[in-house]
């Protein structure tokens, strides 16, 4: 009984998160975040473009407001919206925007679109990127087209903190999927060697001591060898009487 509760209001919470994108228009919203208080529904809107979300004096806000809490049931919904300073850094708005050039632009352009969108997310600062393309592009086979850039993780622990995201594109000749991987510059990595000052300096006089013992290696093959000469003595025979 209990499980069925849970079922029921994670689909319900799921249904609150949909709308809410829906209404504010694909594209603006990377992600929605739900929580709960004794006060009320605390929902955090992350989004690249704050001030179209909130309207001319937040009449967009109040608005959704008042729907959530007409269609969902919701007590005292708080919207609050958080801004995304670097958006091609997100990797759900980035696949937004794929799937909306591939929408007005048509697939037959798909390598163009993600060859300057890889390009752009890499220019951004990201360590590596990944964009896969699944569907009619633009043949009448379904196909899938992989785009990379940089370095990613994709297995083990490190993997978790690779962005990823996906989105649908609905086109003349079929529906094409839209995957985004995106590897940030702030992420830690266990692997990853950072070399600060002191040793850079270490390395730069190791480097110039070999370079040093490779010059006296050079000259000492170079210089010219001396012939050492022998004596030859001669002994005189005694003769016998």
């Amino acid at each position: 009984m209990e499980e069925k509760k849970f079922v029921a209001f994670k689909k319900d919470e799921l249904k609150v998160r949909e709308h809410i994108k829906n209404s504010l228009g694909k594209g603006r919203i990377s992600a929605v975040n739900i929580e709960y208080t004794p006060v009320g529904e605390k929902i955090r809107v992350f989004t690249s473009r704050p001030g179209i979300i909130i309207g001319r004096k937040g009449e967009k806000i109040e608005e959704l407001t008042k729907v959530l809490k007409r269609k969902f049931n919701l007590d005292n919904p708080h919207i609050e919206i958080v801004e995304i300073k670097e958006p091609l850094l997100d990797a759900q708005l980035v696949a937004d925007e794929i799937a909306l050039l591939l929408e007005r632009r048509g697939s037959l352009k798909f390598k163009v679109i993600a060859y300057k969108m890889l390009q752009q997310i890499i220019n951004a600062g990201a360590l590596g990127t990944e964009i896969v393309l699944s569907g009619k592009l633009p043949s009448d086979r379904a196909r899938t087209w992989r785009f990379t850039h940089g370095y990613l993780k994709k297995t083990g622990e490190p993997a978790k903190i690779v962005d990823r995201a996906q989105s649908q594109g609905t086109t003349i000749s079929g529906v094409v999927g839209v995957q985004i991987s995106i590897l940030k510059p702030d992420a830690e990595l266990s692997d990853q060697i950072k070399v600060n000052e002191e040793m850079r300096q270490k390395i730069k006089i190791t480097s110039e001591e070999l370079a040093q013992a490779d010059k006296e290696k050079e000259e000492e093959k170079t210089k010219p060898t001396q012939k050492k000469t022998v004596k030859k003595t001669t002994k005189k025979k005694k003769g016998v009487k």
